[in-house]
């Protein structure tokens, strides 16, 4: 996968679909660091702090190049154009998006089984600061079971309606692969990561050992959100980093 770097930004990323990209890297003098919200902040009121927090951290918005939403729900396919559309909104009155290129910044949206949001929320974000001589750090965005840019997800989905056990075995064979491709773009792998996130209401125990373990992820731990992919009708996704500063803040 090749890599484009983002004006006024310290970052690289991944071309991905008008909504995301499939993942951004630090350039040399930057690093990446990690802010999440003690809860999750609606859409608006996201931006505006993550506003407030690169200003104060002298770096223009531009640098914001990462964020994790929460939604109430699964989004239907044209919902999740309209919502896409209301979030890339905010990235082009910031300069982010310029001129119809593509959108530099990574993402992840899913869906709380248990106490979700009443609207679309920031959960996390991150964002590029000046740092001589730092590690390389990377964040990779979420990806389901299914292909990105083919116009729909349902018609291209991974054993569509399918939570069998050997269904869900594919289903993570897929996104794994899906992971270590992006990640590859910055010349990461498995051994280099911070933290690997799991989203699925669905038994991941016959498969946890035999596809996740081999690949090392339990060195740095899983964390196993019991959320839902974004769309109806995907069941399973992961997004993963290499980014060695993180916080909380409470809004």
């Amino acid at each position: 996968m090749k890599t484009v770097e983002a004006p006024d930004s310290g970052y690289r990323f991944i071309p991905g679909v008008s909504q995301y990209s499939a993942g951004v890297g630090a350039l040399p003098g930057f690093a990446l660091e990690r802010v999440r919200f003690a809860n999750p902040v609606p859409l608006r009121q996201g931006f505006e702090k993550i506003a407030q927090v690169l200003k104060a951290a002298g770096r223009p918005l531009t640098a914001f190049a990462a964020c994790e939403l929460r939604s109430p729900a699964p989004f239907t396919e044209s919902g999740f154009v309209s919502f896409n559309a209301e979030y890339t909104g905010f990235l082009k009155e910031w300069g982010v998006m310029r001129d119809g290129a593509a959108n530099p910044v990574a993402r992840s949206n899913v869906c709380p089984k248990i106490d979700p949001p009443s609207t679309p929320s920031f959960y996390a974000f991150t964002y590029t600061v000046v740092a001589a001589d730092a590690p390389a750090s990377f964040v990779v965005a979420g990806s389901g079971e299914a292909p990105e840019g083919k116009g729909n997800y349902r018609d291209h989905a991974v054993r569509l309606g399918d939570i069998s056990p050997e269904a869900m075995l594919e289903k993570a064979k897929w996104v794994l692969g899906e992971m270590e491709r992006r990640m590859g773009a910055f010349g990461g792998d498995w051994s280099q990561l911070t933290a690997t996130q799991l989203y699925t209401v669905h038994d991941i125990f016959p498969f946890i050992e035999s596809e996740l373990g081999k690949r090392g992820i339990f060195r740095q731990g899983l964390t196993w959100h019991l959320n839902r992919p974004p769309v109806q009708d995907l069941e399973y996704e992961m997004d993963c980093r290499r980014v060695l500063t993180e916080r909380v803040i409470e809004v």
